[in-house]
């Protein structure tokens, strides 16, 4: 909570996930893989430019005019066969109501997720945690090298170990979580980088 309390404190709230519906977070969230945000944007324009940003739009456009209108965001056949995948998830299961998952306990819906083909835990739980309000920590790869640079998780952690490490140590609180996660990211791209700056970094120290 130091960590927290000194990242809000420089940085300021980040404003994360952004987003008009639960189903654009979703999307954002599987098209956000490997690639940056300002791609994302674009593509999730293109989306929203052909009208195509809801459960039925995604679900009967061919995958290869996905790919095409999707492009920007990088490793588009992949991440449209991702996104179809996900959408035929949602009406096997959901009646392709997007807000229904929300109904389903946490750990149940985690593994329904991580069964989607494509959908890995980090895309998993930023769905969880920005589109559906779940309490439950995203990690990333900021994440583990700011904790690990600080001595708090041992470098080469997995995934889960870090998030039990985090969830274990903090509040159990979405709203927390979501800003939490979103300063990170933000310390990583600004200070906590490869070749880091640890000089004006407003957690150094602190570990």
């Amino acid at each position: 909570m130091r960590i927290y309390g000194r990242l809000l404190r420089c940085f300021g709230p980040r404003g994360w996930w952004p987003g008009d519906t639960t189903f654009e977070v979703m999307v954002g969230a599987i098209l956000t893989q490997n690639t940056a945000w300002q791609n994302v944007e674009k593509a999730i324009a293109n989306l929203k430019d052909k009208g195509l940003l809801n459960p039925s739009g995604l679900y009967l456009i061919p995958e290869r005019e996905l790919a095409e209108l999707i492009r920007p965001a990088g490793y588009f056949n992949v991440k449209a066969r991702r996104l179809k995948n996900f959408v035929k998830f949602l009406f096997e299961h959901y009646d392709g109501d997007p807000d229904r998952l929300a109904e389903s306990n946490l750990s149940d819906l985690r593994q329904e997720l991580l069964a989607i083909n494509g959908v890995g835990p980090e895309t998993a739980d930023s769905i969880l945690l920005y589109a559906l309000n779940k309490p439950i920590f995203v990690v990333d790869a900021y994440t583990k090298r700011i904790f690990s640079r600080h001595n708090l998780i041992p470098v080469g952690a997995s995934y889960s170990e870090v998030q039990a490490f985090l969830m274990d140590n903090l509040p159990r609180d979405v709203a927390l979580y979501n800003e939490f996660h979103a300063l990170m990211v933000h310390l990583g791209k600004t200070f906590c980088k490869a070749k880091p700056d640890c000089e004006p970094c407003p957690i150094k120290g602190v570990g």
